[in-house]
């Protein structure tokens, strides 16, 4: 009985390793950090299967999904935590870098949940960590805030069609970690409602086990979505340009 999780070698990924340890034989720890992932080696053990794999690289994906499929390990948990961002409009990115974002954000969650599904069984769950920001449109995080929506609404309707196999959305707001910015022009972010990696996980795991399809680790997000689900986005959308733009 395996955990297979992305994006293992960050700060949320390594508390889902933390956490997960004990209650699977092996975890499948998928990064693209050598050094990272003998890190967590040297931490746990022979408990840690170290994949190296960039899933922004389509290949590289292919290769992780296919190994599921041949060697069908009994999942236990599957945790999609990989995932890129970057605050900027859209004009300023490239093509590269929009192909790329939507290829760990969601490509590559999708394509791994289908590998893993076959490996699952009743009291299976699939964790995958999506955003606050999925609750409504964000300018200038136009992407990653599009690409978790995408995540929310897959993962909910994955939870309903396989009846045992519990499909959770992990939807914190700001978490820290070494992810976020802590300066822009000269000013230090704000950030409010921040909360640790470690409740993050603990929330999701707590949430999941329960059978929910979305996990909201903290009263403040839980706020905030109610008010996504009354507030016109178009307001939405003004008060959150109001609040970046002396960051951007």
């Amino acid at each position: 009985m395996i955990a297979v999780i992305t994006g293992a070698t960050g700060d949320i990924g390594r508390e889902f390793v933390s956490k997960l340890t004990g209650e699977v034989d092996q975890v499948w720890a998928v990064g693209r950090n050598e050094e990272k992932l003998a890190a967590l080696r040297e931490e746990y053990g022979d408990k840690i299967l170290a994949i190296k794999a960039d899933l922004s690289s389509a290949e590289d994906i292919l290769s992780l999904c296919r190994r599921i499929q041949s060697d069908r390990p009994e999942i236990k948990y599957l945790v999609n935590n990989a995932g890129v961002a970057r605050m900027a409009p859209v004009s300023e990115f490239s093509l590269e870098e929009i192909s790329c974002m939507l290829d760990i954000n969601d490509k590559a969650a999708a394509m791994i949940c289908r590998a893993a599904l076959p490996c699952m069984t009743e009291d299976s769950y699939i964790l995958n960590v999506a955003s606050a920001s999925a609750f409504q449109p964000n300018p200038y995080i136009t992407l990653y805030s599009a690409g978790k929506a995408f995540l929310l609404s897959f993962s909910r309707s994955l939870n309903a069609e396989n009846k045992g196999i519990t499909c959770t959305a992990v939807c914190p707001g700001w978490v820290d970690t070494q992810m976020l910015p802590r300066h822009s022009k000269g000013k230090e972010i704000r950030y409010p409602g921040m909360v640790s990696a470690a409740k993050v996980v603990d929330a999701a795991l707590k949430d999941s086990r329960r059978g929910k399809d979305v996990s909201v680790c903290s009263f403040y997000y839980r706020y905030m979505r109610f008010l996504s689900k009354v507030m016109p986005h178009s307001l939405e959308m003004k008060l959150w340009v109001r609040g970046i733009k002396k960051y951007i």
